[in-house]
């Protein structure tokens, strides 16, 4: 099932790494830290004022902002200690206080007047793309260009809010207020005098049509989902089947398209709707496929920043500001230039000056270089990280969680996280053996809950005791399988993830030393996805968790992403197991239940439940945690990145991303020369 407005949609034959984790950020799109949070005040973190439903002010001023929204737990003082000094991360702090009732509104900031000066300049950035011909501007399916950018996405094709991590409130972007509606409504108001690049208004339909296509597509939201009706131009009013936390966060954070150029596809979507079809008909999926067809060379945006299609290159390409954008005298920028490519690419143009901020994963190597040349590395959490996976139906003998718990305790994880990255860049954290982040898992489960997860720390003896329980023996100095046959594997990971590469070609030497002979082998990163998706390997790297405040998401990366959600099956991991202490597991129904209702502490205890399967059973085996590693130039092109004592800066590397929010309230400005 498709589930998030970044997800790389089905018959995806290409999706980069930055984008699987920003579709899994949001589940697979979506959930609850950001559902659960207030409305944030405007991007220049005015003084608050008191909440009243309001529209949107003149361009030139932020917008006051209304909202009520599902509570969500505060940090709690466990977790993982954070990296080092270079590194801005969510360090769980705190304990976790009282629900906030749903009625209580959230506190808005007063209007910010803008100066209307501009610096202009240039920013540079670099993110892998697909050019055209394959490349178009259809950000439904795939190699979309505007989406393809990864977090300067948002810049294009607006959400209508971003979401703030330090004080769980939301930034307005498209939508100015919202509020839910016991028991089941969410009801969003939409920020008046926005026009699209194409001159068109942006209103309720635009938002409407959106929506109606995820529903075509299977987005997992829909699994919460009713409805979604606009009740005027400027309103639009979403009803929940199930009423969820997910739901608010999904709806905010959703990129909106126009209706002028999807607007047909969505009201044939509708018409299947109001049928009564479900999503899964061969009528909606003949119209799915047919959309699926419809590539575009161009599309208009809501926000200040659209790519030039004349400058789009196999080595570059240029966003220019859109001088009519409703937000376009805030941002400093006139052009900012993404260059394509991988770490390999991408790094000699970082040594030479030519890119502001690049999120590629560096090597220790060249992390070294870039401090020795006097380019800041900073370590903003990614809240995820390599995993060691298993293709079931390839390797059936690791169908015992014996063996996949002998192979935890068999890779010294901390010598992994060291290998793979390095100055504070990666941790093999506390609790990453639950499938999520150590900052959002500790919101979730007691202190004891927390303490009886097993973090599997290095110990082959006891790695050699489970396999000898599952009926594995060792012949000298290799392992054999039950069948009699010598343990001896495949692990593929893709060759310009050099993070990724690293902890995997780690893993599979330490893997060899203990008797399980694994050999490497790497897989261009444009066929990889592929490839990982059809089942076609034995062991492989991929990721584990996601950057959202909800571990729902996490769970649906973990769980279905490359699993039941894979076109060939992914790693054929069956979801229905026997977990010790809690009978036959249901794990999708878990996930699904673990966002249900509308306050934090309903879903705490699957939370829990999925937690402790998890550690149980590992279907994959995290290896470490990322933070950050990003290179950062200062006063070439670009200036004004704050101190590393701005909160922001813990806000996670791919999903509501710092730079954007710093590009779209003024914060980095051109250098003037």
């Amino acid at each position: 099932m498709r589930s998030d407005r970044n997800e790389e949609p089905k018959g995806s034959t290409r999706i980069t790494r930055r984008e699987l984790l920003r579709a899994g950020a949001l589940v697979s799109a979506g959930l609850v830290l950001g559902a659960c949070g207030k409305a944030a005040a405007p991007l220049s973190r005015a003084t608050q004022g008191k909440a009243t439903p309001t529209t949107a002010p003149p361009a030139t001023k932020k917008p006051t902002v209304s909202g009520t929204s599902p509570t969500l737990p505060a940090p709690t003082s466990a977790g993982t200690p954070a990296p080092a000094a270079t590194a801005a991360t969510v360090a769980p702090t705190g304990t976790a206080g009282p629900s906030v009732a749903l009625s209580k509104l959230a506190p808005v900031a007063s209007p910010t007047v803008y100066s209307g000066k501009p610096t202009g300049g240039e920013f540079h950035g670099g993110w892998p793309y697909t050019p055209p011909p394959q490349g178009q501007f259809n950000t439904f399916i795939a190699n979309a260009l505007p989406s393809a950018i990864g977090i300067y996405y948002g810049l294009q094709e607006m959400p209508l809010a971003m979401y703030n991590w330090s004080t769980a409130e939301y930034y307005p972007m498209l939508a100015t207020g919202w509020e839910v509606l016991p028991p089941n409504q969410f009801r969003v108001h939409l920020r008046q005098g926005v026009r699209w690049s194409d001159g068109k208004p942006f209103s309720a339909r635009d938002v409407v049509t959106t929506f109606m296509i995820t529903w075509m597509q299977v987005y997992d939201l829909w699994n919460y989902l009713g409805d979604v009706k606009a009740e005027d131009d400027h309103t639009v009013l979403f009803t929940m089947k199930k009423p969820s936390s997910v739901v608010p966060y999904y709806v905010l954070e959703m990129n909106v398209r126009a209706d002028s150029v999807y607007g047909q596809w969505g009201r044939r979507a509708r018409a299947l709707f109001d049928k009564g079809l479900k999503a899964s008909s061969k009528e909606v999926g003949k119209l799915n496929t047919q959309f699926s067809a419809y590539k575009l060379k161009d599309a208009p945006v809501s926000g200040p920043y659209k790519i030039d299609v004349p400058t789009i290159t196999s080595a570059q390409l240029v966003l220019k500001k859109v001088p009519t954008a409703w937000n376009a005298d805030q941002v400093n920028f006139d052009t900012i230039v993404i260059y394509n490519g991988e770490t390999p690419t991408i790094t000699p143009l970082v040594l030479s000056r030519k890119v502001d901020y690049a999120t590629h994963g560096f090597p220790l190597a060249v992390m070294r270089q870039f401090a020795k040349s006097g380019i800041k590395l900073v370590n903003p959490p990614v809240l995820s990280g390599p995993a060691v996976y298993f293709n079931l139906k390839r390797v059936p003998e690791m169908s015992d969680p014996r063996v996949r718990q002998a192979i935890a305790y068999a890779i010294d994880k901390k010598q992994n996280a060291d290998v793979a990255y390095g100055m504070g860049s990666g941790l093999a954290t506390r609790y990453m053996m639950t499938g999520v982040a150590d900052e959002i898992i500790t919101h979730w489960m007691s202190s004891g809950d927390l303490a009886a997860i097993n973090p599997y720390t290095y110990d082959p003896d006891k790695a050699a005791a489970l396999l000898a329980k599952a009926g594995w023996k060792k012949q000298g100095k290799s392992w054999h399988t039950p069948q009699g046959k010598p343990a001896r594997y495949e692990m593929i990971f893709p060759a310009e993830y050099t993070d990724w590469a690293a902890a995997g070609t780690n893993a599979a030497e330490q893997l060899s030393k203990f008797g399980i002979r694994t050999t490497v082998r790497s897989i261009t990163f444009t066929a990889y996805a592929d490839q990982f998706g059809k089942g076609d390997f034995e062991l492989g790297i991929n990721a584990w968790g996601t950057g959202n405040p909800h571990p729902y998401f996490s769970y649906v990366l973990d769980l279905f992403s490359n699993n039941t959600e894979a076109p060939g099956g992914g790693m054929h991991f069956p979801l229905k197991q026997k977990v010790p202490g809690m009978g036959e597991v249901d794990l999708r129904s878990l996930v699904i239940k673990s966002a249900e209702g509308l306050q934090a502490d309903e879903q705490k205890q699957t939370v829990t439940q999925l937690a402790k399967a998890y550690d149980y059973l590992l279907p994959q085996v995290p290896l470490a945690e990322r933070y950050g590693g990003c290179a950062v130039l200062e006063g070439v092109r670009v200036t004004g990145w704050p101190p590393m004592s701005d909160p922001l800066w813990k806000q996670p590397v791919y999903n509501d991303s710092f730079v954007v929010l710093w590009i779209l309230d003024g914060t980095l400005r051109g250098v003037k020369h």
